[in-house]
């Protein structure tokens, strides 16, 4: 039976993510403790603490996400219930994707530590300097989430970017697009249109500045080749070759979109049977709910769900 570990992205955290796991498995304390000396801050206490403001900025959740799906990870790998559980196939949404090639044991915590948190600020600061949203669209297909970013648009850049399951597509762009898309929702059959709290247009143009910070800092970390576990792309579904072509993805998933349905539809179609959604929140299983029923994502975000293993 083939087996898929999934990493969530940027929306998953929550004050007292990883709390938990931290007070009940020294490995998992080891992870933090390492996370804080290479960030140079004390991320564990944002985490378990917040202020809620302050780990939902895009600079503090990306690294935050990462960290601790990590501690998760190690847990599972030395815990002896949960140590014969080993991934054929890893898949992070978005930023998740930096903790798939992590898992999959292509990059080292601490590289990818540290490109998370390049991202993270890179994003930011681009975000910063223009003036972008997101919003996501409930119930409608590509064709008209596509005639409603066409109709929003006047000029401005806005796009489909996340289709993560069928009937939930998040469209990104300026902001102005944006509040007109969501007025406009209705009218093309949208249940509902909700704006998401975000700090600028991801997975848009909007990014570009990001996505050459990222392509500098990538230059300086290594990254393997893929060996016994693979890693499904987020930018094309396909899965990664090499570490140019992981290279390539990691930028360019900043400025294009993320194709997470057609991502586990690949992996449903390779006969991936079991999977484990690992990190904070449950927002891959229920994406998971709506693209077929019949599968059954094992989510594991804290200690009862480990001891239930």
């Amino acid at each position: 039976m083939k087996t898929a570990f999934l990493f969530p992205g940027q929306g998953a955290q929550e004050v007292g993510m990883g709390n938990d796991i931290v007070e009940n498995f020294p490995a998992a304390a080891q992870i933090f403790d390492k996370a804080n000396d290479i960030l140079g801050y004390d991320l564990s206490k944002l985490c378990f603490n917040g202020p809620a403001d302050k780990l939902n900025t895009t600079a503090i959740s990306q690294p935050a996400i990462f960290v601790t799906s990590a501690a998760v990870l190690e847990v599972l790998k030395c815990n002896p219930a949960s140590s014969n559980i080993k991934p054929d196939v890893t898949a992070g949404l978005s930023l998740g994707e930096y903790t798939a090639l992590y898992a999959a044991g292509v990059i080292t915590f601490e590289d990818g530590l540290r490109l998370v948190q390049k991202r993270g600020l890179a994003m930011q600061v681009a975000a910063d300097s223009t003036d972008g949203g997101m919003v996501t669209i409930i119930g409608l297909d590509e064709d008209k989430v596509h005639q409603l970013c066409n109709e929003a648009s006047q000029g401005q850049p806005i796009n489909g970017v996340n289709f993560n399951c069928p009937g939930q597509i998040v469209v990104s762009g300026a902001k102005n697009a944006c509040d007109r898309a969501k007025l406009l929702a209705e009218k093309y059959g949208a249940i509902k249109a909700v704006r998401l709290s975000v700090a600028g247009a991801f997975h848009t143009e909007l990014m570009d500045s990001a996505a050459q910070a990222l392509a500098q800092a990538l230059e300086n970390s290594t990254i393997k080749d893929p060996a016994d576990v693979k890693i499904i792309a987020n930018i094309d579904a396909q899965y990664y070759q090499n570490s140019d072509k992981i290279k390539h993805g990691l930028i360019k998933q900043l400025t294009t979109p993320i194709l997470w349905q057609k991502c586990m539809e690949k992996l449903l179609a390779d006969r991936v049977e079991q999977f484990y959604e690992i990190g904070p929140g449950r927002v891959l299983t229920g994406l998971m709910r709506r693209i077929n029923r019949k599968i059954k994502v094992i989510n594991i975000s804290n200690c009862q769900a480990i001891s239930s293993l």
